[in-house]
């Protein structure tokens, strides 16, 4: 999975998201400030379908509407706003139309200035992009690749707000629990993951393992020119990544794991690899 997945274009021209405090929105008068915030709200490089080739399945995403712009319109948003989501729903139903047996899950669990009306836009334009692709809830354990073929679905969409109860293709949130460490420190980081997959629940849901280091204030001011990539990500990546390597998938084992810059280090490959191990424990002994 990718974390902020659609972060890779943000846009500096408009104005500063609803997401961020007033003191930032009063800073971004600058235009150096945009910039610099640019350079720490970007954590993927890489486009949706080029997500999707590298083997990325998992979108974690942020909404929101433009106050100040007229209509329902809703876009990605990291403190500055991204491409309309619209545009990405279509990229990616486009990536699926070409690879039917592929399944991807999107997680909107954000959402930022939007009423009813909003959500009711956003939804309607969720069906009309995947249509029949959209699984409908169903008890976890049951979603296994060969349903997911037979029945013709691709995409599961988890919605983290009330309204997914209207609906019988929305899964609720709390079916992707994704405990967030909120740290600069990787040691910290790794620990984090290790207590909340022990922790993890057995049955009944999914599970994100965010392997990513987050920015304080401090962090920002003493690095503001280096960015995201520079400062924290490139660093601390090969760590992680032993991490990753060294983990089990399956029950109680890592299930979905997020990172930013995931074409960095062969991320995606060596998560996807984890799953050998389950093909080596479905194989008769000899």
């Amino acid at each position: 999975g990718s974390h902020d997945s659609f972060s890779y274009w943000v846009d500096e021209k408009s104005p500063v998201g609803p997401d961020q405090a007033t003191a930032i929105k009063r800073l971004a008068r600058i235009s150096l400030v945009k910039k610099i915030m640019k350079k720490w709200s970007v954590t993927q490089n890489l486009t949706f379908k080029e997500q999707l080739e590298g083997g990325i399945r998992y979108f974690d995403l942020r909404v929101s509407s433009k106050p100040e712009e007229i209509g329902e319109d809703i876009y990605f948003i990291h403190g500055l706003f991204g491409i309309k989501v619209w545009d990405g729903l279509k990229e990616i139903n486009s990536f699926l139309e070409q690879h039917p047996k592929e399944v991807i899950f999107l997680d909107f669990n954000h959402f930022y200035a939007m009423d009813d009306n909003h959500h009711y836009f956003l939804i309607n334009r969720i069906r009309s992009a995947f249509g029949s692709k959209l699984c409908s809830v169903q008890c976890v354990e049951y979603v296994t690749l060969q349903y997911m073929w037979e029945k013709k679905h691709q995409v599961l969409i988890f919605y983290h707000h009330p309204l997914y109860q209207e609906y019988p293709f929305l899964w609720p949130g709390n079916k992707m629990p994704a405990p967030w460490a909120n740290t600069t420190n990787v040691c910290k980081l790794l620990q984090f993951l290790e207590t909340t997959l022990e922790e993890r629940s057995r049955y009944g849901t999914f599970h994100v393992s965010q392997a990513i280091l987050t920015p304080r204030v401090k962090t920002i001011a003493r690095h503001l020119i280096r960015g995201l990539k520079n400062t924290l990500v490139h660093r601390n990546l090969p760590m992680i990544l032993n991490w990753v390597k060294a983990q089990k998938p399956g029950v109680m084992g890592v299930n979905i794991i997020t990172s930013d810059f995931v074409e960095l280090a062969d991320f995606a490959a060596t998560v996807i690899a984890l799953n050998d191990l389950l093909l080596e424990e479905d194989e008769p002994a000899t």
